[in-house]
């Protein structure tokens, strides 16, 4: 049996965990009819017993496709959140309802709404990495996957606020050239890369290309030779023609990229603090234990209020829209 200390969860305990964990929640898929999505940067073991892995565009797609009625979802709240928003009539489980995100607590509902009555002729364009109630008062969502594809298509003409992410922002804006009004929101694990120690780690690894998120602060995009969404420097690392790659976000898209890959050989861009990586304090709050007592107990479940669930449908149907 495992000996976890895994806190009480609904009634169960570690006593309640069966030897073959694995096993065990391919059961429960079936009986509940489930779906498991997982973020690149889960556990490995999560990302090896998911039925998609993917970012937040592709997770959204699969969330508007899915014919389940369970999806659990191995992620952050935010993204569970958005399942619930697309799916209203199905249950959705986060494995740890604790698990949150710097970037969208970076963005509180009563103080955008403040922001946003600022620029009264401004359309509101949101990162999905934001609550429901930001979804909510937006006019498009959008992904790292598709940011610039979306603000692109936006008329010239028409003034953008962007939230909640500043870097990205800058990002679109350098890629654009529009000028978009920002949200001052951060990822505590984009912004927490040190540039002195990248520098290190290239004279270290002269031969490794640099790919990085585009959640990176500027000066670390600066020494990038790819930058793109998880999904697209996974896709990255497979079509290139170099065997070593330093990699600057969080390190559980590693697993995918050592799987997808044999042959080549990732390293983790070091964090600003003694840390060996820069791994995401609330994505690795989901264990497979934690997974496995959520499908059994049916719970945490995501609800929202239906008011606030139907107002942040619209921006991201119009997301799922224009990246057709």
């Amino acid at each position: 049996m495992f000996t976890s200390t895994l806190p009480r969860q609904n009634g169960s305990t570690v006593a309640d965990l069966p030897t073959d964990l694995f096993a065990a929640i391919q059961s429960l898929k079936k009986e509940l009819n489930a779906v498991i999505l997982a973020h690149y940067y889960q556990d490995p073991d999560i990302q090896d017993i998911a039925d998609y892995i993917g970012d937040s565009l592709g997770l959204s797609r699969q969330a508007a496709q899915t014919n389940a009625d369970v999806i659990v979802f191995a992620g952050v709240h935010f993204m569970a959140e958005t399942a619930k928003i697309l799916n209203p009539d199905k249950l959705v489980l986060l494995p740890d309802l604790n698990a949150g995100c710097s970037l969208a607590e970076s963005c509180l509902p009563d103080a955008f709404a403040k922001f946003k009555a600022q620029y009264p002729d401004h359309i509101v364009v949101s990162y999905i990495n934001c609550t429901a109630e930001i979804k909510a008062m937006s006019d498009i969502i959008c992904t790292s996957s598709n940011a610039v594809n979306i603000v692109r298509q936006i008329p010239e003409d028409q003034p953008i606020i962007f939230a909640p992410d500043r870097n990205l922002g800058r990002y679109v804006m350098a890629e654009t050239g529009r000028d978009l009004v920002l949200w001052q929101g951060a990822c505590l694990v984009h912004e927490n890369f040190s540039e002195k120690k990248l520098v290190q780690l290239k004279i270290e690894h002269p031969e490794a290309e640099i790919i990085a998120h585009p959640e990176c602060e500027p000066p670390i995009l600066r020494h990038a030779d790819y930058i793109g969404s998880t999904t697209a420097l996974l896709n990255y690392a497979q079509k290139s023609p170099k065997l070593s790659f330093i990699v600057v976000t969080e390190p559980g898209i590693i697993h995918q990229m050592e799987k997808e890959t044999p042959g080549k050989s990732f390293i983790p861009a070091p964090p600003m603090n003694s840390c060996a990586c820069n791994e995401c304090p609330h994505m690795r709050l989901n264990t497979l234990e934690k997974l496995y007592l959520s499908m059994k107990n049916r719970s945490p479940e995501i609800t929202l209020p239906e008011e606030i669930r139907i107002a942040a449908l619209r921006p991201i149907q119009r997301m799922l829209e224009m990246s057709k």
